[in-house]
């Protein structure tokens, strides 16, 4: 068994498993072996000493299930409304449309296993594919000849579209509450290991548990919440690697091994891992720098041998852009139309209940740092800004903005609209006027961002919004840091299907009224 003294520090601990092989460099390996099989008897023999646990089943769709409702639910409804319609070949044109929509939906990915965590399909993404068929299908019929009635054959698509946007739903639902949960084994130098296990295990909202790690050299790791530590690869690459990390794994019931790369870890030792890894059974993945960039807009090439990683830009224009200025539009005017009763109620009782204005104006800085006038239902008494300066030592936020838990100038019906965020409708005026969105960063005040960062000021790429990422996820319970965190993420991976996932977890959040102050 190897053994490692480590320096300057207070460890000093076996390198690999108890009983593997003990551990030799390149320049020690016995050259009458033929190369590849020193690794391959390695697994073997882990696999006879260690029993491999069963593999998990992972949620995953039943590809002939969704086959079968595509080709079914378009083409049969699509056969029903042409015979109705006395168009020429119903049945013919059916089955064809239903090929030709099956066709579609697997050219476009949505019969393809995903991992668990990758990015599925949106919920706009049966119109898409639908638009494509309309396509596919006026091309055919101009071919041909075909004499339907080009209304009557739109007509008899549409029930195989709401079929697709129903099971994508459902599929979704299914997806959110029976999330697959991956077992990680993480490997790699002291920082990267410390990085990928203390957010793996720190946040909920993904599949992926960190349940033990092998450091590579000498250092120590430390993860914030401890997690085993069955074995230690040698700085320099060594006969006992996949030994050490397959025993590691199986030891700890792990269906993934995550790699962090580093200067010990270089490509040759990383392709010889996977090599011995994927022998033994087990998934191999490889953590990479990239951190806040959506999976959607990450797409994997390969040239002179080379593995790449292209980034599409963010969406700052084309069809997404215009269709959430006109849903934000109309979105806004529609909610002053139907709150109009309860806006007025809320004007009424902000009038009678403190003296002073009903509303509240202030200037904030929008997309690219240009001021605009924001509304809101006044919630603090009349001199509530010029008493701000001395209660700047109560502020709770570590960053540039002001909070208190216990601000002693809120009304006592300012509390109850700031708890279920009322106070924030009139900015629907803000909105139908294009300084702000119904989904974004919120909006800064001028003196916040003078204080901001390179880093910071990213955040006013966008228009700011009514609710955001932040919002959703905690409000003024999160700190300054997260909360620039979540708003950059908004700012590099919005969309519109994301705008209208968060308008929903907005409804929630408004009536949870954690972090409401």
């Amino acid at each position: 068994m190897g053994h490692v003294e480590i320096p300057e520090s207070d460890i000093s601990g076996p390198v690999g498993l108890a009983g593997a092989p003990r551990p030799r460099t390149a320049g020690s390996r016995d050259r009458r072996v033929a190369p590849g099989q020193s690794w391959r008897a390695r697994t073997a023999v882990e696999r006879d000493r260690v029993e491999r646990p069963r593999a998990k089943k992972l949620p995953g769709p039943r590809v002939p299930c969704l086959f079968l409702t595509d080709l079914l639910g378009l083409g049969v409804p699509a056969w029903l409304v042409l015979r109705a319609g006395d168009q020429p070949g119903p049945l013919a044109a059916g089955a064809s449309a239903g090929v030709v929509w099956v066709g579609v939906r697997a050219a476009r990915g949505r019969y393809a296993k995903r991992l668990p965590g990758a990015a599925g399909g949106t919920a706009y993404a049966p119109f898409g594919d639908w638009l494509a068929l309309t396509g596919v299908l006026t091309v055919l019929l101009a071919v041909t000849g075909g004499g339907l009635d080009p209304a009557t054959a739109v007509a008899a698509l549409v029930p195989g579209l709401a079929l697709a946007v129903l099971t994508g739903a459902v599929g979704r639902l299914r997806a959110t509450g029976h999330r697959g949960t991956r077992r990680v084994l993480v490997v790699g130098e002291a920082a990267g290991l410390d990085r990928a296990v203390r957010l793996l295990n720190s946040r909920a909202d993904h599949p992926y548990t960190a349940v033990a790690a092998v450091p590579v050299g000498p250092a120590a790791p430390d993860c914030g919440a401890p997690v085993p530590v069955p074995g230690r690869l040698a700085p320099e690459p060594a006969d006992d690697d996949v030994s050490t990390v397959l025993g590691g794994a199986f030891a700890h019931d792990a269906d993934l091994v995550l790699v962090a790369p580093g200067p010990q870890l270089d490509d040759n030792r990383l392709r010889r891992l996977a090599w011995g890894l994927h022998d033994g059974g087990l998934a191999l993945c490889v953590l990479s720098d990239l951190s806040g960039v959506a999976a959607n807009r990450v797409r994997p090439a390969s040239a002179a041998g080379l593995t790449l990683l292209h980034v599409a830009p963010p969406l700052r224009g084309g069809p997404q852009s215009l269709l959430k200025t006109v849903v934000d539009r109309t979105g806004a005017a529609l909610g002053l139309l139907v709150l109009a009763p309860l806006l007025l109620g809320v004007a009424l009782a902000v009038r009678l209940t403190s003296p002073g204005p009903v509303f509240h104006r202030q200037t904030r800085q929008g997309r690219h740092n240009r001021p605009f006038t924001m509304w809101k239902f006044r919630t603090m008494v009349a001199d509530a800004e010029s008493r701000r300066e001395q209660l700047s030592p109560a502020n709770e936020s570590e960053g540039p903005m002001f909070k208190m838990r216990r601000d002693p100038r809120v009304t006592r019906i300012g509390h109850a609209l700031r708890r279920t965020s009322v106070d924030e409708l009139p900015q629907l005026l803000n909105v139908l006027r294009g300084d702000m969105s119904l989904v974004g960063p919120r909006p800064p005040l001028p003196e916040e961002v003078s204080r901001y960062d390179e880093r910071e000021l990213r955040r006013l790429a966008v228009r700011p919004g009514l609710t955001g990422l932040w919002q959703v996820s905690g409000r003024s319970d999160l700190s300054w840091q997260e909360t620039v965190s979540l708003d950059l993420w908004y700012v590099d991976n919005w969309s519109v299907a994301t705008d209208v996932g968060l308008l929903a977890r907005t409804v929630r959040a408004v009536t949870d009224g954690r972090g409401a102050y």
